[in-house]
């Protein structure tokens, strides 16, 4: 699985941008917000990635941050939320006013979305209303041990796409990074925190 792209910006469109990794251009399907921050073509620019394959389609979607992209994990495991539904909504809010929203309730704040009613940002909302607050909690966890971009927010992403839940991923991660030092390599990080995690 593609978990992230570092290349050159080679072109973009309104929902998608072409990255250039060693001569090979992968189309990649982002939120607004995402390809507002990746800048002008031919930047050097990274990605954190999801891969969706389905039974007539393999699409890769990226995002400028890895919460945005725990985010979109979250929406689309809400019944009647695809993709492009979640990525509407990763356009029309940031990721901290989409948590806000969710922990509080505030389905009109979701609705703000192109293409989301009024039901379907009320259900958004009750399902994750819970984890909104769950992720709320550890934001501070997270960000002390894995600034965005860094080896410990991917080891936390890799620890989580095992089937670790944020708050062990990010605690085995920060005890990873206390024992191998902030200049640890991926590998070792995800090495030592999934004997943490798994202790």
């Amino acid at each position: 699985m593609i978990a992230r792209l570092t290349g050159m910006l080679d072109d973009f469109g309104p929902d998608w941008a072409v990255i250039d990794v060693g001569g090979v251009g992968y189309l990649v399907h982002c939120s607004a917000r995402t390809l507002d921050a990746l800048g002008p073509r031919g930047e050097r620019v990274t990605v954190h990635t999801e891969m969706q394959v389905s039974e007539n389609d393999m699409r890769l979607i990226g995002f400028a941050s890895a919460a945005e992209r725990e985010w979109f994990r979250l929406l689309t495991a809400v019944q009647g939320v695809g993709s492009k539904m979640a990525l509407a909504v990763l356009s029309a809010l940031q990721v901290e006013e989409l948590q806000r929203a969710c922990a509080g309730g505030d389905a009109a704040m979701v609705a703000r979305a192109q293409g989301v009613g009024p039901k379907l940002a009320g259900r958004i909302v009750n399902e994750l209303r819970d984890k909104a607050g769950l992720l709320a909690g550890n934001a501070g966890a997270v960000s002390m041990a894995a600034p965005a971009g860094s080896a410990g927010s991917d080891a936390v992403s890799a620890l989580q796409n095992l089937g670790f839940k944020p708050n062990v991923a990010t605690e085995a991660v920060a005890r990873a990074l206390e024992e191998q030092g902030e200049g640890a390599a991926l590998n070792d990080l995800i090495r030592v925190a999934l004997k943490r995690a798994s202790g």
